[in-house]
Order: C-alpha cells, then structure tokens, then sequence
C-alpha cells in the first residue's frame, strides 16, 4: 500500500513539468536544511573544543580534587591525609600544598600573586606544571645536592606572562612581599624575602600565567611561619568524569574535620556559561532550519495548489485520505531527509578537518582567524560529540516531519468535486 503512496511522492518531487518554480524553492528548502545541519555540527563541535580545551588547560594547572581543614590554623597531620587518600583505588597521586597571596617585586615592577608551596618532585603527579615549563625546571626549587640550607637566594617558578610583567629573566632576583609580617614597635611590618628565578612556566592561560608563582614547601613553610603545617592536600585521580563520587569517598573517609572540594565545584561559574553559552548557540542556529522548514511548507503547499486535479483523480479511484496524506508527507521528509543527510556529512567532514580548513581560508584571504598572541591558542579546536551529532540529526528530522503535517492535511482533506468541477 505505501508504495504507490511512496511513488507518486517522489514523482511529484522530481516532475519537470510546468512547476519549475516550485522546483527551485525544493532545491532552496534542501540547502537550507544542509546549511542549518551544517552549521549546527561546527559550532556545537568548536563549542565542545573549546570546553575541552579550556578544561585541560586548568586541570593542567589545578589538581582534580583539594582537601582542606577547617579552621585557619592549616593541616598539621598531612602525612596521615595523605596516606588515607591514596588508600583510595581510584586516587593516582596526593601531595601537600601551600597556597598564599602576596607581592612580587622586581627593579622594573610590582605584581599581586598566588604564591604556592609545592613539592617539586610530587607537583607533576597531579597537574601538568613540569610539562608546562618552557625555561629552567621544577627541580630547581629544591636545593643542590650536598647543600640543605642554600647560602643565596631561594629558587621561584613564575609564569611566562609574570615574567613579562616584572621584566625579570631566569635567574634574575624578585622579592616576595607578605603582608601578613612581624610587629614592631613600629607597627606592623611585612615580610620580605629575595628569590631567584630558576624557572618560567606557559600554562596557555593568562590568569594562571600572571597569577601563580611556586616555592618549595619547606620554603613556604618557612616564609610563612607555618612550623610543619600545610594548606591542604592536592589530589588527581583516574577519571575526572567521577570526581563527585570519588570526592565523597575521600571526604567520608577523613571525616568531619577536612573538607573536600573537586575541579567541577573550583569552576563551576565558567563552566555553567560555557555551557549555557553552546545552548544558545544551538537555538540560535536551529532558526535556520526552521526558515528552511518555512520553504517546505510553501513548496508543499504550492504542490497541493498545482496537483488538485491528480488528488481528487485518486480519491475518485478509492484512495484514503491517509494515502494523500502519506504521498505529501513522503514529499516533505524526503526534503528534509536530503538536506539533513548532505548537512551531518559536510559538517562531520568540515568539523573533524578544521585546522586544515582553516588553514586553507587564511591562505586564501590572507589573514589569520586565530592570533594566539590574544587568543592563547594557536588553533581552532574541535572535538565531534556523538550526542550533540544525534541530537542535530533528530531536532532537524522532527522539524521537517512538522513542517510536512499542515499542507499534507489540507491535501487529505481536499473535495474531489470541487478539484474537477471546472475541469
């Protein structure tokens, strides 16, 4: 039974008869649901590399979970805290930290920081810093071997963007400032104390490469005053995608007395826009295929105008008015269908080839889509998301399969009578 219906469909589809125009607005219907898919797939695919890239950046710098003590006077049993974490099966490494704000000084300037106290040999266990490092190295911090207590400057990791900022190079000295000092007679005093230089860093984001600067922890223990206590503890595990639940676990285990807090809690306000941000993205671009939705309703409709004589023909010969309908249908999906199959595969080929693509548009006009002196990436990224593929695929199927139901049922209905009457 469908197939008839399926035959006159695609015949009226492709008929060269008188409808030319209405040919045309077929052809305009199909490229605009390839170009809604189309645009769709390569927006959602640069949003989601983004994300991704963004996520890596920060991870990179940040561990995936920190576990603090209540109170201000820091974690004096971390070897303990540490030992109890990475009982945990799905924790990789944990290592104490120091995390503080002050100044740093140079001859050329002045800079608020994040001052870190890490260790350096357990510090590229939970975030990318060593690989990050773009001068000197980590172990720098540490002191020579043979020589526990250094006789000259202390070693400092900056970032590259600080180093710019304060006009120092590896091995040039800077002064880290605390304001949390002595009293004095005279009131209180900061506390200063001079640093060399030993490495530079490029974590590939502005805030972190300006704001973070790292000393050893016996350094920062000493600088602060903290005798043999920590900030709290650092920790990275095996998928980043569980990190609620394995937080939970590490958080039970300690007991009431820490408090544990992962990368998605730290970043939730970035994140919550980026995603709100690709959601309307994906509502914007969906207009498109409802415009091209809007040109099948016209095309069918102008089909029903011009094909009355051959609806009230059938329905003379005992067709259904569920066969009329299905016969429009067939016409309007197959629209849609077209359109949405040549979109998904051009905007999967543009989307998985997007740096070569890219490449090619600024050979051809000559200009550059990505400085990565602004942008702090030197490519366009992308990453296809299966979901968000099916999801376009769908919304664009659903549309067009709406778009087919208004002129499909003003065929059904047509009277054969009225169709013939002045024929």
């Amino acid at each position: 039974m469908f197939n008839y219906e399926l035959f006159i469909g695609l015949r009226y589809l492709k008929s060269k008869r008188k409808n030319t125009f209405v040919s045309l607005i077929t052809l305009i219907s199909i490229i605009g649901v390839t170009v809604g898919v189309m645009a769709l797939i390569i927006v959602l695919a640069v949003m989601s590399g983004f994300e991704e890239d963004l996520k890596a950046k920060i991870l990179g710098t940040n561990s995936h979970i920190v576990v603090l003590a209540f109170g201000k006077q820091g974690m004096t049993d971390y070897p303990e805290v540490v030992r109890k974490i990475r009982e945990n099966a799905h924790v990789r490494s944990a290592t104490p930290f120091i995390y503080n704000q002050v100044m740093l000084t140079s001859e050329n300037s002045v800079a608020g920081v994040v001052l870190r106290g890490i260790l350096p040999e357990e510090e590229g266990k939970v975030t990318d810093l060593t690989r990050n490092m773009v001068e000197g190295d980590l172990m720098n911090l540490n002191p020579p071997p043979g020589q526990p207590a250094a006789t000259g400057p202390r070693g400092i990791v900056i970032g590259k963007e600080l180093a710019g900022m304060l006009g120092v190079f590896l091995g040039d000295p800077v002064n880290v400032v605390s304001p949390l000092g002595r009293i004095t007679p005279l009131g209180m005093v900061p506390k200063m104390t001079q640093f060399r230089v030993v490495g530079i860093f490029d974590a590939g984001l502005y805030e972190y490469d300006t704001g973070l600067a790292y000393i050893s922890l016996s350094e920062a223990q000493k600088f602060f005053d903290l005798d043999d206590r920590v900030t709290g503890v650092e920790v990275k595990i095996d998928d980043i995608y569980h990190t609620t639940q394995i937080r939970q676990e590490i958080q039970d285990r300690l007991g009431p007395a820490f408090w544990a807090k992962d990368w998605m809690q730290m970043n939730r306000n970035l994140f919550s826009a980026l995603r709100l941000e690709k959601i309307t993205m994906f509502i914007i671009l969906s207009l498109i295929i409802l415009v091209a939705a809007l040109n099948i309703i016209s095309t069918l409709t102008m089909v029903v105008m011009e094909k009355g004589k051959d609806i009230a023909i059938l329905k003379s010969m005992g067709a259904h008015r569920r066969s009329i309908l299905r016969i429009f249908m067939v016409e309007g999906m197959i629209i849609g269908v077209v359109g949405t199959t040549i979109g998904c595969a051009l905007g999967l080929l543009v989307a998985l080839n997007l740096e070569s693509v890219v490449a090619v548009i600024e050979r051809l006009f000559h200009f550059k889509i990505i400085d990565s002196s602004v942008y702090y990436i030197d490519k366009l990224p992308s990453r296809v998301e299966p979901l968000d593929v099916l999801l376009v695929v769908s919304i664009s199927f659903l549309i067009s399969l709406a778009s087919t139901l208004y002129p499909s049922y003003k065929a059904s209905k047509l009277d054969p009578v009225e169709a013939i009457r002045y024929e």
